[in-house]
């Protein structure tokens, strides 16, 4: 059986229901933002908190991640659940001959990631390594404790009137029904409609990538479908941000969020109009035809819906007329004098900003 195949195994712990619960998922091995983000909500003994997934990949600091995780863990007051990046146990249970075979490609591909930290403090060379299925052993006999608290990891929790799972959670079906891959591996999840009775809450999929003609990284909070969903990009977005929800106590929906990024804030020095026309580009949907190559802007016709832009030089992947770009957006903010902002790019032109959650332009002087 294949490990997206097997059964899901659910936690259901005994929630002191009157304990302020803190939710982060999608840390990514990002440390300054995961301690960023606990300073800024406050954490401490008396609060829950629930570690929704993917605390791994993507970042350079995967190994040291986990052990702050399984230290945290050990804890009577944090909670972590599986995502789909948090799987390496699998590498001692899918025997599929080419899913093992792509690891290392993967591995040195990314030059980071659990694996690559793990052989890395073996002092072994990951591009080196000719037999995969072999060199497993090695891993599982120097990092036991790591693998063995991996594979025991929830797929989903619940508690009380609450769901954490990483991904999704499909109505009218026990969760112990459900398959390891079907709580850990659902991209989209908030456009399938689905309504639950309990609050649904999960990460796996930016929410900055259900917009169209804006890119804001703030929690999700559906209230007709008890859907929220919190993945605000962190170590995946040039401007994402590590969310964490709060939920003050048991059975409240009084929710809020604390937010944490890196980027210098300053003030918007006199007030800009914004709105209008604009699109984002974003990934998964980021062919673009270049139309004027600039030294600092180039103007760029997004392939599928034929809208243009100017967006950064720096933002094309290739020197080619077609090529794929980073991330990209022209909307222009609405702002007042005095507003705060986190300054993302600042260019001859003006600022890229982000202001409450909201990625866009400012074409004036900051203070």
């Amino acid at each position: 059986m294949r490990v997206y195949e097997r059964p899901a195994h659910i936690l259901r712990p005994d929630i002191d229901p009157a304990r302020r619960v803190l939710v982060v998922s999608d840390i990514h091995a990002n440390i300054p933002y995961f301690d960023g983000v606990l300073s800024r909500a406050g954490f401490c003994d008396d609060d829950i908190l629930i570690i929704d997934g993917d605390f791994l990949e993507k970042s350079t600091q995967s190994l040291e991640m986990l052990h702050r995780v399984m230290e945290l863990s050990s804890r009577e007051n944090v909670y972590t659940v599986m995502g789909n990046c948090d799987e390496w146990s699998a590498i001692f249970i899918e025997t599929q001959s080419r899913w093992a075979d792509s690891i290392m490609k993967y591995v040195n591909w990314r030059k980071s990631g659990l694996l690559w930290d793990m052989i890395q403090k073996l002092g072994d060379e990951p591009t080196q390594i000719q037999d995969f299925q072999e060199y497993k052993f090695k891993l599982g006999k120097a990092f036991p404790d790591e693998f063995a608290f991996l594979d025991s990891l929830p797929h989903a929790i619940e508690s009380g009137n609450y769901i954490f799972a990483h991904a999704a959670v499909y109505p009218g079906k026990p969760l112990e029904a459900h398959t390891q891959g079907e709580l850990l591996r659902c991209d989209r999840f908030m456009d399938l409609g689905f309504s639950f009775d309990k609050w649904v809450v999960v990460g796996h999929y930016p929410v900055v990538l259900y917009g169209e003609d804006k890119v804001c990284a703030n929690p999700i909070i559906d209230r007709e479908h008890h859907v929220i969903s919190i993945d605000g990009g962190c170590s995946l977005k040039d401007d994402g941000q590590l969310n964490a929800l709060i939920i003050p106590y048991e059975g409240s929906e009084d929710f809020s969020f604390e937010a944490y990024d890196p980027f210098p804030v300053r003030r918007v020095k006199s007030a800009q109009r914004g709105g209008g026309k604009s699109y984002y580009i974003r990934w998964g949907d980021n062919d673009v035809q270049v139309l004027r190559r600039g030294e600092e802007f180039s103007l760029v016709r997004h392939v599928r819906t034929g809208y243009e832009m100017e967006i950064l030089t720096k933002y094309l992947y290739s020197d080619e007329e077609f090529c794929k770009c980073n991330d990209s957006t022209d909307l222009v903010l609405s702002l007042e004098a005095g507003d705060e902002v986190s300054v993302i790019e600042e260019t001859s032109r003006g600022y890229l900003v982000k202001h409450k959650g909201t990625s866009g332009w400012y074409w004036g002087e900051l203070i």
